[in-house]
């Protein structure tokens, strides 16, 4: 589908209008049970009554759960992807619970799918950003080079989710684990392919636009009422500051993955021609 679909694009379009419009459809294709999720919050929204038998918030959680189902079932999602998933619905899902008690944010509608205050779809939510990074890898072939010692990521990984529980009782010391990864991953780049040419993109760069997009789904959560931070009102955009922690639970996620998808990584510099000689072999 995906060759069918590239073949009738560059057919259509030029050369570099083609290459962005499989870009966004690659993009959406990686995202699609964030925009799944994303897609049932607003329209539960729009139209559940609070009459109805099944609370909104338990349905949501349904919903998730018959849809991570049906991307197995039809091999939209690989068992190996499903376990990273899974890890991060559970970390995810631990960090809801001290937020919540904490008074970060709240979760208003009633529901009976809760683990201590929290509806368990909202680790789905987390979930979301996990799948998407393992689809993306694989849709667009990425391969991440020069790559840190591995040992140096998961290190900086968890003191990214310590400081997100930490900084309620001690200094918050984010600004060093934002100087840490650039730092850490200046040098490393994501290549990718969209057609027969390899593309890079720098990975801190690209951490950053992605979670411009998580800021945007926030804004998403709050406008419906899903989800308000402590002092937000309805209709009040989420602060740019959680821009910053996406950022950083980016790269918490990103190790995550990396966990069980560790072919892409290499620790030498890889090069164009290296790159389209290497897809050409059988």
């Amino acid at each position: 589908m995906e060759r069918r679909l590239g073949a009738w694009v560059r057919t259509r379009l030029p050369g570099w209008l083609g290459e962005f419009v499989m870009f966004v459809l690659k993009q959406g294709g990686a995202a699609l049970f964030g925009g799944v999720m994303l897609g049932a919050i607003i329209l539960t929204s729009a139209f559940w009554q609070d009459g109805w038998p099944l609370r909104r918030y338990d349905f949501l959680f349904l919903f998730a759960l018959a849809t991570q189902v049906t991307f197995l079932a039809l091999k939209l999602e690989t068992w190996a992807e499903a376990r990273v998933i899974l890890l991060f619905h559970l970390t995810g899902t631990a960090m809801e619970i001290f937020k919540i008690a904490a008074g970060s944010w709240a979760y208003p509608e009633p529901g009976l799918i809760k683990l201590a205050g929290v509806p368990l779809f909202s680790g789905f939510m987390y979930a979301s950003v996990g799948s998407y990074m393992a689809r993306v890898i694989r849709i667009f072939e990425m391969r991440f080079a020069p790559y840190p010692p591995f040992w140096a990521t998961l290190l900086l990984a968890c003191a990214i989710y310590i400081n997100f529980f930490a900084h309620h009782y001690l200094p918050d010391i984010r600004l060093g684990l934002f100087a840490a990864t650039i730092l850490m991953f200046a040098r490393t780049r994501i290549w990718y392919f969209i057609g027969d040419t390899p593309r890079w993109m720098s990975l801190p760069v690209a951490a950053f636009l992605a979670s411009i997009a998580l800021w945007v789904a926030e804004n998403v959560g709050t406008l419906t009422g899903t989800w308000v931070y402590t002092g937000q009102s309805q209709f009040q955009l989420v602060s740019f500051a959680k821009m910053g922690s996406w950022y950083l639970l980016l790269f918490v996620a990103f190790v995550t993955v990396t966990l069980v998808v560790r072919d892409p990584l290499s620790r030498t510099a890889l090069s164009r021609s290296a790159l389209s000689k290497a897809r050409r072999l059988p």
